[in-house]
């Protein structure tokens, strides 16, 4: 006498379990294509960051006359502190009025004319 009960009528056998190695091969796939992903991703955003040129040039034209060592424009943001200040000095220099010049830097065409006062 057994105690297996026989099948019920009309009742679809139970689905084969997949291979271990089914399974490692598709978790294997599945992380190459998610590195390959990342990968693909970081190289984009790399090739699309500023160079520290385009930020330098950005950062000189946002200068104005409210800028100054304590405040910085937004767009002058990763720029070092000694390029930073160099921009801001050759800014003040160009926008001075000529009245407040040096005059010999003002004038001076390279022979002494005159222009040593």
């Amino acid at each position: 006498m057994s105690n297996n009960l026989p099948p019920m009528p009309n009742t679809p056998p139970a689905p084969a379990s997949k291979p271990a190695w089914r399974r490692r091969r598709n978790l294997i796939t599945a992380a190459i294509v998610a590195v390959a992903a990342l990968a693909i991703a970081g190289t984009v955003v790399w090739m699309n960051a500023k160079s520290y040129d385009e930020k330098v040039a950005d950062c000189k034209k946002a200068l104005d006359s409210t800028a100054s060592r304590g405040h910085r424009p937004a767009a002058c943001e990763g720029v070092k502190q000694g390029d930073y200040d160099a921009l801001l000095v050759g800014w003040t220099l160009k926008h001075l009025p000529k009245s407040d010049r040096d005059v010999l830097d003002y004038y001076d065409d390279g022979s002494i004319d005159g222009s040593i006062g």
